[in-house]
C-alpha cells in the first residue's frame, strides 16, 4: 500500500529503488547479482552483501518470484521485492531458516547479465 510500490499479476511486489538502463536478462539468464533477504519482522536470513560477496545464479534454478522480478530488472538496477510464499518457499518453507508461509522481501542489486 505504500506510494511507489507495484504488484504484478503472480502477487509479487515491487519498488524500484534504482533504476537500470541495460539489458533484461530471460529466463535462461546467469546473472550476478547481490542481496539482502529477510523476512517481514525485519529478521535477515541470508545476505550476499553481509558476505561481501555477489552471487551467481541461472534464473531457472530459483525461487518464482525471483525468475519473475530479475526478467523485469534492466542490468544495474537495484528493487525491493516481496515474495508471497506460493512464489517462493510455500507451506513447506526451507528448514531450518524459512519457516511455513513466509513471505520474504529482498533487495535485489542485478549486477551483470553472464548470458
Amino acid at each position: 500500500k505504500r506510494e511507489g510500490v507495484l504488484q504484478t499479476e503472480s502477487g509479487l511486489q515491487y519498488e524500484i529503488l534504482e533504476a537500470g538502463d541495460g539489458e533484461k536478462p530471460t529466463k535462461k539468464s546467469t546473472v550476478r547479482i547481490h542481496y539482502h533477504g529477510s523476512f517481514i519482522d525485519g529478521q535477515v536470513f541470508d545476505s550476499s552483501i553481509t558476505r561481501n560477496e555477489p552471487a551467481e545464479f541461472n534464473l531457472e534454478q530459483v525461487i518464482s518470484g525471483w525468475t519473475e522480478a530479475l526478467q523485469m530488472m534492466p542490468e544495474g538496477s537495484k528493487w525491493r521485492i516481496a515474495v508471497p510464499p506460493e512464489l517462493a518457499y510455500g507451506d513447506a518453507g526451507f528448514p531450518p531458516s524459512i519457516p511455513s508461509g513466509a513471505v520474504l522481501i529482498f533487495e535485489v542489486h542485478l549486477i551483470k547479465i553472464i548470458w
